[in-house]
Formats: structure tokens, C-alpha cells, sequence
């Protein structure tokens, strides 16, 4: 048994081609889409990065591991205690330990576990590559690691190789010999100059007055990605540096398949391509950034082909990244672990079978602390700390007919609303009676003083906007976050 996990970071599904972009981003994903299923309906159930890829590695959600933030006591997992053994749980339970479990050796080409000193990422592995600049690195830093890997390793038998690509993420950072094969492309219709300009009488970190989060200044060195949304070209730059670092990005991933195929396994490879979280490009007003529990940050893209298994199938469930855990555990014959939240969609990749759920409940702590609820097809977000952004307490979203985002409808549906706040407090309640502490991590965020990339920084922000013709909303700023300017 052979497997190759992509982690492809930042990716939404709607800018791939077998999800029906307009733009031919994709190539190489979509071949192994149209070989195997692809999920329509796959969300990270706490974003963004760290968060989301705890719940891949543990199986859990964040308000049981606790890692929910990007700081403070939230960005750490919850320690076993006095039952702890001669080594943790984690190293046979986790993602890794299960392939472990199952035979098979485990190999990460990836910066992750030292971006976000995440060193609970590497429980269960055999081989750790890592390619050093903290998920700053560009493919062609990444590829040759994973390539020499192959080359030395591919044609024997029993491993899972996991390579992690960053090009998707802020700063975009496609080298520029890379051109712009995208420059004569349609943008997405929805973004339009009276979008742009309601756009920019929005507040908060990473809008489009600051797309590089509480400032304007553009980046000399990242020519891809513009400081500041101000019209149709800056929003041409925009997209086109987002989907240049998805094709180049591809074009690597492209290489790898090359290799396996000249090591002769690409057949009967398994390959699973995936994402921690995706990217708001206008959605909720924000550019560039991920930075709510949203449709467009929460939804990710997952592809399996699995050799034996469904080819071409797509599947529209409601599933989690950390439903992976017992697919893997159905699928390779070992036992599920009675710590994991997840719930198998094995029956999925095998038979085609519905087996997503009625409903999903999405979290982000690390810029806004927001839990939302995702069902038929309607999003409800309910916000506790809105990160500057001026957020209403309650918002709700037809998701099928208003995918991104644009027209709140929490006004005039109050009965759906009240539905989901029932969904919301009925799954409030299962967390927290089978939480070991039970204690809300959201709430100990909230008592820190906020998500980390909120804390200290409204002062400062509250005279840019003084600056910029939106001293409107620095009194609000002030009455919601009081303990910044005390």
C-alpha cells in the first residue's frame, strides 16, 4: 500500500477546475479528481491553519484538543494528565500513528510543525523533512525535497508520503518567470466596481483598504499581491496572484506525478489532495485572508482516489477534515480510536454512499471568535469577538443562491435563525459533556484579551482610520473593545 497526501495550504475548491472554476488552475488535481471522488461539501471544523490541521492530525474538534487560536494558551493542545502512559496517545491515535498502525511508513516533506511550533504534528511519523522557512517556502523549494525522497523510496512498498505546498497563501509568491497565464481571463463575475466600492467603506484587518492586514504597503518583494483594493486592476493583481500560485503550485504537484509514474506506482497509488483551509477573495469584505468561521475560509477541497475504489464519483455531504481519521482506520483494517469526534465516510469512497451529516458546526478563534452553523443551505454565524471588523452579533447566508456571502438575511429569517441556535446549543452541549475539562476553549480566547491577531493592535488602527475617512467607526471600535485603550 502506497499513499501521497497533498496539503496544499490556503486552497479554496471553487478556484480548482474539477470544481467548476472557470480558469484553468488545476490541471494535475483534476486528473486524479476525475479518478477518483471528490467531496463537494468538506469543511475544517476549526480554522484557520493550526487549528484546522489538529483536527486532521487528532481526529477532534478544537473545543476538545483546545487548539483553536493562533496564541495564547488555545494554540497549544490540552496535556493527558495524570493518565497519561509511557508515551502519549497521540502517537498511536493520530493521523500518523493510524498509518503506523496499519504498517505503513510514515514521511512529511513540510514547514508546519515549526511555523506554528505545532510539534504535536510530527506524533507518529518516521521521517521528518523540513524545509525550513516556516511555510514562506515556494514549490520549488519543496518539490526537489519530495522529489529525492521518491527517487531513493518510491518503488518500495507499505509508506504514506505528505507533502505540504504553501503557494496559495499570503503573500502570493509565484516566481515572476512564471508569467501571468491568467492576464486576459475574466474575473469572477460577482466582483464588480460597486462591489470594490462598498468594499472600501468597510472596516477591519485584511478589508480592502488593508489588504496586507492594518496597513496598505504594499510588499516590493511579493509583486503578485496588492496593498490595497482600489479598483478593477488592483483586483485583477489580486485573483490573478491567487490562481498563479494555484497553477504554479499544480505545475509541481505535476512533477510528482511524474516521478511516480516513472517509478511505476502512480496506478495503484493512493492520492488524497487537500487543503487546511480556504481564502475569502471579497467575501464578508476581506482579501486575501481567512480570518472568519465562514463558507469561504471553513470549506476545503478533498480528493481521494483510492485504488479498488470509486472513480469520478462526486459527493456532496456534509463531511469534516476530521472525518478522515475513521475513513483511514475503515479503510486500512485498524481500530478507530474512542477519542475521535469523526464520523467515517468510508462507505463513500467504496459504494457511493450518502453518509454526510445533517449538520456542521464551524469555529475561528485566531482573528475573530465566531461559531457557525452550516445546514441545508444556510450558513448562521454567530460572533462573540468580531476582530474589528464591526460584525453584527448574528448574521445567516443562502449559501445556494449567495455563495459568497453577499446579502445577510438574518433580519428577515428569524425562524431559521432560531433553528440554528438550537442546532448550535444542542452541539454546545454534546462538546461539553464529553470535553475532559469541560471548559470552552473560545471562551478562554475571549478572557486572554481576544484572538491573537486582535490583541494590541486597535489603537494604532483606529488613527489610520481617523486617516482615512472612516472615523465613523472608531467610536463603535471603542465601545465593543474597551480593554484595548484601557
Amino acid at each position: 500500500m502506497r499513499v501521497l497526501i497533498l496539503d496544499l495550504d490556503t486552497l479554496r475548491p471553487d478556484h480548482l477546475g474539477c470544481y467548476g472554476y472557470h480558469r484553468n488552475t488545476s490541471p494535475n488535481i483534476d486528473r486524479i479528481a476525475g479518478e477518483g471522488v471528490r467531496f463537494d461539501s468538506y469543511f475544517c471544523p476549526d480554522a484557520p491553519c493550526l487549528p484546522s490541521r489538529t483536527a486532521l492530525l487528532t481526529g477532534r474538534f478544537g473545543i476538545h484538543t483546545g487548539v483553536v487560536n493562533h496564541g495564547g494558551s488555545n494554540a497549544d493542545p490540552h496535556r493527558e494528565g495524570p493518565d497519561r502512559g509511557f508515551k502519549q496517545r497521540l502517537q498511536q491515535d493520530s493521523l500518523w500513528g493510524t498509518f503506523r498502525r496499519a504498517g505503513l511508513k510514515t514521511v512529511s516533506v513540510s514547514p508546519f510543525g515549526e511555523r506554528h511550533s505545532a510539534w504535536q504534528w510530527y506524533a507518529g511519523l518516521n521521517e521528518i523533512y523540513n524545509t525550513g522557512k516556516s511555510g514562506n517556502e515556494s514549490a520549488e523549494e519543496i518539490t526537489p525535497v519530495a522529489l529525492d525522497w521518491i527517487e531513493r523510496n518510491g518503488a518500495s512498498d507499505d509508506w504514506v508520503l505528505h507533502v505540504n505546498y504553501w503557494d496559495p497563501h499570503t503573500l502570493y509568491r509565484a516566481p515572476s518567470e512564471f508569467g501571468n497565464p491568467f492576464e486576459n481571463e475574466p474575473l469572477p463575475e460577482w466582483l464588480t466596481e460597486e462591489a470594490i466600492a462598498e468594499h472600501r467603506k468597510m472596516v477591519g484587518p485584511h478589508t480592502a483598504r488593508e489588504v496586507m492586514m492594518y496597513h496598505s504597503k504594499a510588499n516590493p518583494n511579493y509583486p503578485r499581491q496588492p496593498g490595497e483594493i482600489t479598483d478593477m486592476a488592483s483586483l485583477r493583481q489580486m485573483i490573478d496572484g491567487y490562481d498563479c500560485g494555484i497553477a504554479y503550485m499544480d505545475s509541481h504537484i505535476g512533477q510528482l506525478f511524474a516521478a511516480l509514474e516513472k517509478q511505476g506506482v502512480m496506478d495503484d497509488l493512493a492520492v488524497i489532495i487537500t487543503a487546511d483551509h480556504g481564502e475569502n477573495q471579497g467575501e464578508l469584505g476581506i482579501y486575501g485572508e481567512h480570518a472568519t468561521a465562514d463558507q469561504t475560509t471553513c470549506r476545503v477541497p478533498m480528493i481521494v482516489r483510492w485504488p479498488g475504489m470509486q472513480s469520478g464519483h462526486v459527493d456532496d455531504g456534509l463531511h469534516y477534515n476530521l472525518d478522515l481519521l475513521p475513513t483511514l482506520a475503515e479503510l486500512l483494517g485498524v481500530d478507530a480510536s474512542d477519542r475521535w469526534d469523526g464520523s467515517s465516510y468510508a462507505a463513500a469512497l467504496k459504494d457511493a454512499a450518502d453518509c454526510g451529516r445533517k449538520y456542521l458546526v464551524l469555529s475561528q478563534c485566531a482573528h475573530v471568535c465566531q461559531r457557525s452553523v452550516r445546514f441545508g443551505p444556510w450558513l448562521w454565524m454567530r460572533t462573540y469577538h468580531d476582530g474589528f471588523h464591526l460584525f453584527p452579533d448574528e448574521m445567516l447566508y443562502n449559501i445556494a443562491t449567495d455563495p459568497h456571502e453577499t446579502t445577510d438575511e438574518a433580519s428577515a429569517r428569524a425562524g431559521v435563525c432560531a433553528e440554528a441556535a438550537r442546532i448550535y446549543n444542542r452541539w454546545h452541549g454534546e462538546m461539553m459533556a464529553t470535553s475532559e475539562r469541560q471548559v470552552d476553549p473560545l471562551w478562554e480566547v475571549i478572557a486572554e484579551g481576544g484572538p491573537l491577531h486582535a490583541k494590541g493592535s486597535l489603537k494604532r488602527y483606529c488613527e489610520r482610520l481617523e486617516a482615512t475617512d472612516r472615523g465613523w467607526a472608531v467610536p463603535e471600535l471603542k465601545a465593543r473593545h474597551p480593554r484595548e485603550f484601557a
